[in-house]
């Protein structure tokens, strides 16, 4: 396996096993990963959020905690990486509207790089306007409602291997987010 740089785009309150398994999974594996969040510099760090399902119609969530980034946002070059990974989370609310962000994601799928879009991320997929005409991203179900497009990409079947566009993985499924990455 070759090493590769990747670019994680994180932000507070960020799904916290979202953020850090794929953080440690790509790196014990020999990648290079910079995890970035606008306004923000190495060094500084972003408050995580677990979210539980717990019996209720939705999911809980509980303080989780502070992430520590290792790049700088403002430095980032999209075309000096190889990969793109989306945690999801609360962060993809805010993150989503940021200009910089978008342009990022875009340089990503115009150059047909790996993008990993977990959860909650599809937000900033749809905001980037990168999905538009389907194909271009499997889904799980519960990506239906936000991206209608998606209907004969969508499948129960776990994300054990990334696609070279994006992929996701509902929070009760969350366990399976690591398999595979090794071929990011």
């Amino acid at each position: 396996m070759t090493a590769k740089r990747i670019l994680m785009i994180v932000g507070d309150f960020g799904e916290d096993y979202e953020i850090m398994v794929p953080f440690q999974a790509l790196k014990m594996v020999g990648h290079h990963v910079d995890a970035v969040c606008p306004q923000k510099k190495a060094g500084d760090t972003v408050k995580t959020a677990i979210h539980d399902f717990e019996g209720d119609q939705t999911y809980t969530e509980k303080p989780g905690h502070n992430f520590a980034l290792n790049a700088d946002f403002d430095a980032v070059r999209a075309e000096d990486y190889d990969a793109l990974v989306l945690p999801g989370g609360r962060a993809p609310e805010y993150l989503r509207l940021n200009p910089r962000v978008l342009e990022i994601i875009r340089h990503f799928f115009d150059a047909n790089k790996p993008v990993a879009a977990i959860c909650h991320a599809i937000q900033m997929l749809v905001a980037a306007g990168v999905l538009q005409g389907g194909g271009r991203a499997r889904g799980t179900p519960p990506w239906g409602p936000t991206c209608p497009w998606l209907a004969a990409n969508i499948s129960n079947v776990p994300p054990t291997k990334l696609t070279p566009t994006a992929t996701s993985s509902p929070p009760q499924r969350g366990r399976d987010i690591p398999i595979g990455w090794q071929d990011f």
